[in-house]
């Protein structure tokens, strides 16, 4: 396999934001396998390689449990026509990653994306590592890789350390042991999981009227009907104050009956609802910690 990971064989790919290596990347080889990865330079492009048939799903990076969400995605994915038909949980392990032979005393800089400095900022500062901010985790160990200087390290994956030939100098040096990322895989016709209680989520979008206490009665439906949201994020439409959306990530299925009934009160308070998508639930979820 290359070093793009391209195949001449659209239904066997799956694209993703990044340079080889990302922990996009990582995601796709760990959630598919016998899939070959598309590295597209933004998400929008991630997108179109499935809209236009380049690639059949996309590995897409929703939240991270250290950074927060991903700037971006939840503006974009309700508009890219794609429809979310599974859900991957990728564990992050930041590596200190230099030229074979680099001692530490040789590091003048490390470099990488600013989510990743932050996530390793303790184990930087204790190692007396002065930070550089990179465009993305694996451009930077590409980086590395091509300057061939010891003064420049990178902190990456360790696929981007099989990719671009660098020595893993210090291993799994997060700050956080619990750093992970949420990963939702979209594709262009929706797949709709069997009803399965307590094993299926649904992700939707909405609008509220704008009338008073719209949201709160909106959200009513939920609670009464004993449906549990584990997701609710809003964001603004258009620059406007007044143009607000929401993301929701529910357990359960349309045709349960309180979800059905849930959704039918949310209708009452809503101009807009859109399912996203009606997928399996993550074994990742299975953990009372996560």
């Amino acid at each position: 396999m290359s070093q793009q990971e391209t195949t001449a064989d659209p239904a066997r790919t799956i694209s993703f934001q990044g340079a080889p290596g990302a922990y996009s990347h990582l995601a796709c080889r760990k959630a598919f396998p016998e899939y070959d990865a598309l590295a597209c330079p933004t998400f929008e492009d991630a997108f179109a390689a499935v809209s236009e048939g380049r690639a059949a799903r996309a590995m897409i990076p929703i939240d991270n449990s250290v950074a927060g969400r991903v700037a971006d995605i939840h503006h974009l994915m309700p508009e890219s026509g794609l429809y979310i038909i599974g859900e991957h949980f990728q564990a992050v392990n930041h590596q200190l990653l230099v030229v074979p032979g680099t001692k530490l005393e040789d590091i003048e800089a490390v470099h990488s994306h600013i989510h990743a400095i932050g996530q390793t900022r303790k184990t930087l500062l204790g190692l007396g590592l002065s930070p550089r901010i990179h465009a993305d985790t694996a451009g930077s160990a590409r980086d590395v890789a091509k300057w061939a200087d010891p003064a420049h390290a990178s902190v990456a994956s360790t696929l981007a350390a099989e990719i671009y030939g660098l020595e893993i100098l210090k291993s799994d040096i997060e700050d956080a042991g619990h750093n992970t990322t949420r990963f939702v895989v979209l594709s262009t016709e929706p797949v709709q999981a069997a009803p399965d209680p307590g094993k299926v989520m649904t992700t939707f979008v909405f609008n509220v009227r704008n009338v008073p206490a719209a949201l709160y009665k909106a959200m009513g439906g939920f609670a009464t009907n004993g449906v549990n949201m584990v997701k609710l994020e809003s964001y603004q439409l258009g620059g406007s104050f007044n143009a607000t959306q929401f993301y929701a990530d529910i357990i359960g299925h349309p045709e349960d009956k309180s979800v059905r009934l849930a959704l039918e009160e949310l209708e009452f308070f809503t101009s807009r609802i859109k399912i996203m998508g009606v997928y399996p639930m993550a074994p990742f979820r299975d953990n009372d910690d996560y």
